[in-house]
């Protein structure tokens, strides 16, 4: 616990720091791209459209539900996708954040609890405008902006919390053992097909005990929580209490081992330099 309030008084703190390292990071990654930031928009707008064509054009396709209303595939599958991509950007460029810096260790003057922080939110501004087109999309289909839109601000306050927890442990792990970078990016490629993406989980209603295995992941409550504020189904979080107390109950899991290993091992990151 103690080591919990320690990380969590160094965010507080060095908030000022995170918000201009975390642009500053943008800035850099695009620098040597002729498009600039464009491709951080190009990119997404690709992807979404290749999982749409396959997944909804090239194969028939029963009627997708949210919160059993029946939805067209193309905006149920943009109301998590971009939601996914922060995730997978987040936690892939979080996982080595620290290692990738080690030499930069030396010079600085702020706890490195901020680093794996500054390039989450680095990711988080890209999330904003593809969250700002993807309403902007559900206006043109015909789903309007309602006060469920209103969630949405909780679902990226705990999506934020989620991912700096998993950060915190696998950029402590990943600086010791490089493995455990590779091993992710491995394992996030196969977790987009299983998490409820690109297909609805009660395709496999006949297989209850997997289905509801399936539906454990934390990412998942992200997901339905945006489809079921962007389509205006309910206040998911409330609806579906238990599983609020569930995924909150994960993340301060994760965040207290984070923290503990972080705290523990952190003086010793130069040695791996």
């Amino acid at each position: 616990m103690k080591s919990a309030i320690t990380v969590i008084k160094e965010q507080i703190h060095y908030f000022y720091l995170v918000r201009r390292l975390s642009l500053f990071e943008l800035k850099s990654q695009n620098n040597n791209n002729y498009l600039g930031m464009l491709w951080e928009l190009i990119s997404p707008a690709i992807q979404v459209t290749i999982y749409w064509f396959v997944f909804s054009t090239l194969r028939s396709r029963e009627p997708v539900e949210v919160g059993g209303e029946t939805v067209p595939f193309f905006p149920w599958l943009i109301a998590a996708f971009f939601l996914w991509i922060f995730f997978y950007q987040s936690t892939i460029q979080g996982s080595k954040s620290i290692y990738s810096r080690l030499r930069m260790l030396s010079k600085m003057n702020f706890p490195i609890s901020v680093i794996p922080n500054y390039v989450i939110f680095s990711r988080f501004y890209v999330h904003l405008v593809l969250l700002g087109i993807t309403i902007v999309i559900f206006q043109l289909v015909g789903y309007h902006a309602s006060i469920y839109y209103l969630q949405l601000i909780y679902f990226i306050f705990a999506a934020f919390c989620l991912f700096f927890a998993v950060s915190l442990i696998t950029s402590t792990l990943s600086t010791m053992i490089r493995d455990v970078h590779m091993f992710l990016t491995s394992t996030l490629r196969m977790m987009l097909y299983l998490s409820g993406v690109l297909w609805p989980l009660t395709l496999l209603s006949d297989f209850e005990t997997l289905m509801n295995l399936m539906q454990l992941n934390p990412i998942y409550y992200l997901l339905q929580g945006y489809r079921h504020a962007l389509f205006s189904v309910d206040w998911y979080f409330i609806t579906h209490w238990e599983y609020t107390l569930f995924f909150w109950g994960v993340v301060t899991v994760l965040f207290l081992i984070g923290a503990k290993i972080h705290i523990k091992f952190r003086r010793h990151f130069i040695d791996y330099l």
